[in-house]
């Protein structure tokens, strides 16, 4: 019998959302008493919803006893169930979910359910002491940049498609590598050299579906399968840490954790950790027993959920196949400062570029250079960085001729994938959008919109519309900035998801003002949109991209 010397609540966990069964046991002190767990590995194919839910059903009445043993506790001494109430496959979350509820009614002790992904977020912390961390969530259904801001953890960027573990386990079985591709994959990648294969990011978001088709018609031509593993790999780890990069520069926070059962890849640890140091911040990752889906993360995530809700009825353990990251209230989490301290050369230190002070003709000047990534394989990473330059450039002078405000450039120089610019002195809209009254936010907003929809007639796309990249200079002119990012492009979905961008990033500042803000936004971008049709196209492609709810298990 486990003696209570203290009141310590025990919490029971049941993970089920995917093809991975785990029991584990908490105690509200964040002592991880036992984590047991079986994996479901199919014969042929993918992950089944039903062989998966087959696979929980047969496995958690073992686990369960075995995670009692391994705690050294009675099961008569757990004080709450806590499950995985989603997202993942629905059958498996049913399975966990009615396990859960028999086991609350038989024990007749209470049940809370919890959200699985932000499950992988607090064990993460538990076990490697991050505070305020952007966290890089990645598995088989999931890929996700996730910081806190308001009261939430905030997505600030997502795949927009498929997730990263589901593009390696999709080539891995059309291959015959097997599945998971994941160790396959990155096994045989330490033999192969570069091929080109597409680097898709947009924004804040990432995109896996046009990289996986184009390493596979690379292996239907013959290309070497260490070839296309060792690109595939480091082209979709690239995405992956240069919008965590990116997020990081946004937020100005100093951790960065890494999350989720692709964590388990040494190389996209490598890198992660090569993007944290070049940006003077911590990296994080926990015990890989605690990276892929486990019970002792919903036991925590349990934990943390009674302390401040309280447990709930049964009639309210549905599952929720497709529950959001930022739909869920966290206010154990607190908003830290931590921010970056900068070398004193640097100015600012962007996903991309540093900045710094210069003078070109007696004139304030900065100079945005590309500096390499030494995370990246230098053929992607010179790729990228010249590629940015020369489109930046032309669309630095390009924006002029729509009416919109952007900096003079002086220079270009593609050597160094440098660009030598007016400096514009005025303030960031990320620095002073919430201390704005309401009246000078609504002007603010009006303005932001009315030039967004001056460059959208042209069919320019800035690629990377964030609060940190516009100004109000001392003369209260709008200013666009940075545009590394940028196309040319007459698609609707280019511009919803233009406009969404910023949408995202506003929410990363004030959560609370954000939607409204956006709303007055759009009211300035329809009053400068000369072409009705196509202006009604793109309101209607921002509800639609909203709408898509981007991943599943």
């Amino acid at each position: 019998m486990f003696l209570k010397e203290f009141i310590i609540l025990i919490s029971l966990g049941i993970e089920g959302t995917a093809e991975k069964t785990g029991v584990g046991i908490v105690d509200d002190e964040g002592n991880i008493l036992s984590s047991v767990g079986n994996q479901l590995f199919p014969k042929e194919g993918g992950i089944h919803p039903r062989e998966a839910a087959e696979h929980h059903a047969y496995w958690i009445p073992k686990l369960i006893p075995q995670a009692v043993e391994e705690a050294g506790i009675d099961l008569t001494d757990v004080d709450f169930i806590s499950f995985s109430q989603g997202p993942g496959l629905g059958p498996a979350l049913r399975t966990v979910a009615t396990a859960a509820r028999t086991l609350s009614l038989s024990l007749k002790i209470p049940i809370v359910g919890v959200n699985h992904c932000i499950g992988h977020v607090e064990i993460g912390k538990l076990d490697t002491g991050a505070i305020n961390p952007v966290s890089l969530y990645v598995s088989g259904g999931n890929s996700q940049v996730i910081a806190f801001e308001s009261g939430r953890y905030r997505i600030f960027g997502e795949t927009l498609d498929i997730a990263v573990g589901n593009c390696f386990d999709h080539f891995g079985r059309e291959t015959g590598l097997g599945h998971p591709g994941g160790p396959v994959i990155e096994k045989l990648a330490l033999n192969g050299s570069y091929v080109d294969l597409p680097y898709s990011v947009k924004g804040m978001d990432f995109s896996f579906s046009g990289l996986l088709s184009a390493a596979l018609r690379a292996f239907k031509r013959g290309v070497p399968i260490e070839d296309i593993c060792f690109s595939l790999q480091e082209t979709a780890f690239g995405m992956l840490v240069e919008v965590t990069e990116r997020a990081l520069a946004h937020t100005d926070k100093n951790e960065v954790l890494l999350c989720g059962g692709v964590s388990a890849n040494s190389r996209l640890r490598e890198m992660l950790k090569i993007m944290a140091d070049e940006h003077y911040a911590n990296f994080y990752m926990p015990n890989m027993k605690y990276c892929g889906d486990n019970g002792a993360m919903i036991a925590w995530l349990g934990q943390l959920t009674n302390k401040y809700f309280g447990t709930v009825d049964i009639k309210d353990t549905h599952i929720i196949q497709r529950y959001r990251t930022d739909e869920v209230d966290v206010p154990w989490v607190k908003d830290y400062k931590n921010k970056i301290n900068l070398p004193s050369n640097i100015l600012a230190k962007g996903a991309e570029s540093d900045i710094l002070e210069k003078s070109y003709l007696g004139e304030d000047a900065i100079l945005k250079k590309r500096v390499p990534k030494s995370y990246r394989v230098k053929e992607i990473d010179n790729k990228i960085r010249k590629m940015r330059t020369k489109s930046e450039s032309k669309l630095i002078s390009d924006i002029k001729t729509c009416g919109v405000k952007s900096p003079v450039l002086f220079d270009v120089n593609l050597e160094d994938e440098s660009i030598l610019m007016e400096k514009i002195h005025g303030n960031l809209v990320k620095d002073i959008m919430d201390s704005l009254s309401s009246d000078d936010r609504f002007n603010l907003a009006k303005k932001i919109g009315y030039n967004i929809g001056l460059m959208h007639n042209k069919d320019i796309i800035h690629g990377d519309i964030t609060s940190s990249n516009m100004m109000v200079d001392d003369e209260g002119n709008f200013v666009f900035l940075d545009f590394g990012l940028g196309s040319y492009s007459d698609l609707v979905e280019d511009k919803a998801t233009d406009l969404l961008v910023l949408k995202k990033s506003f929410q990363s500042i004030d959560y609370e003002i954000a939607n409204e803000t956006f709303d007055w936004i759009l009211d300035g971008y329809i009053g400068s949109y000369e072409d009705d049709l196509n202006k009604n196209m793109i309101l209607n492609k921002i509800k639609e991209i909203e709408s898509r709810g981007r991943y599943t298990h």
